[in-house]
């Protein structure tokens, strides 16, 4: 037997196993994925509770475990440009010197230190355990060091610190504040029109949590059913709408298990509306959904068309989001059908349809309550690159309604290059194309603008940040 048990230890404390908590592990799991794969959090997260919730033992999650984690993640991601300011004042180095593993460890301690209610001391403890388990213990006395500097200050006391005056540079000082890219503020600003007080709401609700909003498909589910769940409120604008409070679970709700309701935006949902209710001259049978992918606009259209005895065609380029289509039509109480298409190549022939609807590939900038690490992601350049396409897809709706027939023209950006400049543009190249006001089609919903187009905004209506460009082929 090997004497080494029996040689004295070196001076110091005694060693101790780091302790796995298994929300703070699965928070930087998480975070890794994203920071790895390019992955969305709102796809890598799920699967990893769900996963948590099956173990047995100490990992086994509960509600409260679930509810941390994603509040680790989502406000982690949210803030990141505001706590890599902070953390850039507290390391002797460049971020881009700092393993991004380590600055994610980093990001997950800074926002529970500046962004949640727990008590520093437990907040710099935990992470620095976490450190301890998947970084190591040498790396961990960095993570130590680094939090015991963020914590000698709160958030807005840090603020005074990293971000520069206002008076100085309003867009830095609110890139900084709001944890947005400056690019991005720019754009937001000009599409919001100017004024102070709109940006900062603006900006302040892109990160703000979500509620969950599901769609009672007609004909299938309706409201009042989907508002006996607990936590369930009516929606703001929709008929269809309900939103759940108090992070009610969508996969607990029966109609939403079998397909008969779903989890859609408001903001999604008014959209098709409009199109669906938008005057038209002439016979309304055949209705087109051009970009259908993931479903949600897709199911509800259809199911109003088919209360009217009208068919809906839902087009998808990508056969894996064609799949997802089909999936979400399925039980659709009249005909519909779906096919993989590419939409710039459409297979039916002009004027073939009474509506169409196209929901353009964007930057997806209106969406970041729920996709928060877009904004980290998208660069000015990718304005340029969409550009062409948005402009093709809309050409392909012009030409394929019918004349008297309406297209909706929509985007899940606010962005001026995305929305205002493609329509204005095609409008120009199709005399026969007349804008339709849009507003009057949305009853009850307050402050969508001088018109005709619509946009849908966080800190106005609690929705996406949607677009909708109504117009009617008039020859």
């Amino acid at each position: 037997m090997s004497d080494t048990s029996r040689r004295p230890r070196k001076p110091g404390k005694p060693y101790r196993r780091p302790q796995k908590d298994p929300v703070r592990v699965l928070a930087f799991e998480a975070l890794r994925a994203v920071d790895e794969r390019d992955a969305y959090a709102n796809l890598v997260l799920p699967p990893l509770l769900r996963k948590a919730r099956e173990k047995e033992g100490p990992e086994k999650f509960d509600g409260r475990d679930a509810a941390l984690a994603t509040e680790l993640v989502y406000g982690t991601l949210r803030r990141q440009g505001t706590y890599d300011a902070v953390i850039a004042a507290c390391v002797d180095r460049p971020l881009r010197e700092v393993d991004p593993p380590v600055l994610d460890v980093l990001s997950l301690g800074a926002h529970q230190l500046l962004g949640t209610r727990i008590p520093p001391h437990a907040a710099v403890s935990a992470t620095v355990e976490l450190a301890r388990v998947v970084l190591g213990d040498g790396r961990a006395k960095f993570v130590n060091a680094v939090l015991r500097k963020v914590a000698q200050h709160d958030l807005d006391g840090w603020m005074e610190r990293v971000a520069p005056p206002y008076d100085e540079d309003p867009e830095d000082h609110l890139s900084v504040v709001h944890s947005h890219p400056r690019w991005v503020v720019s754009a937001l600003w000009d599409s919001l029109g100017g004024g102070r007080d709109g940006i900062e709401r603006l900006l302040a609700a892109d990160n703000e949590r979500p509620e969950v909003t599901l769609v009672a498909r007609p004909g299938r589910a309706t409201a009042e059913e989907l508002l006996a769940e607990d936590a369930a409120v009516p929606g703001r604008w929709s008929p269809y709408a309900v939103r759940l409070t108090e992070g009610g679970e969508p996969g607990a709700v029966q109609a939403v298990r079998e397909g008969r309701a779903g989890v859609q935006d408001e903001g999604s949902q008014l959209v098709a509306l409009a199109l669906a209710n938008a005057p038209l001259e002439g016979p309304d049978e055949r209705w087109l959904d051009g970009c259908a992918g993931p479903g949600g606009k897709a199911a509800l259209l259809a199911a109003l068309a088919a209360e009217r005895g009208a068919t809906l065609l839902a087009s998808e380029k990508q056969i894996h989001r064609a799949g997802l289509v089909a999936k979400a039509l399925h039980g659709n109480p009249g005909p519909y059908q779906v096919i993989a298409a590419d939409g710039t190549r459409p297979p039916w022939r002009p004027g073939s349809f009474d509506r169409v609807l196209m929901d353009v590939p964007c930057t997806g900038l209106g969406a970041l309550r729920r996709r928060p690490e877009a904004r980290w992601r998208r660069r000015p350049e990718d304005l340029d690159g969409f550009a062409p396409l948005q402009r093709a897809l809309l050409r392909t709706a012009l030409e394929s309604v019918r004349v008297g027939g309406v297209v909706g023209y929509a985007t899940c950006s606010p962005l001026l290059p995305e929305t205002r400049a493609v329509v204005a543009d095609l409008v120009k190249q199709f005399p026969d194309a007349e804008m339709i006001d849009a507003r009057p089609l949305l009853p009850g919903v307050p402050d969508l603008g001088e018109g005709p187009d619509i946009q849908l905004w966080p800190h106005l209506h609690g929705t996406d940040a949607m677009y909708l460009a109504l117009i009617r082929r008039t020859a």
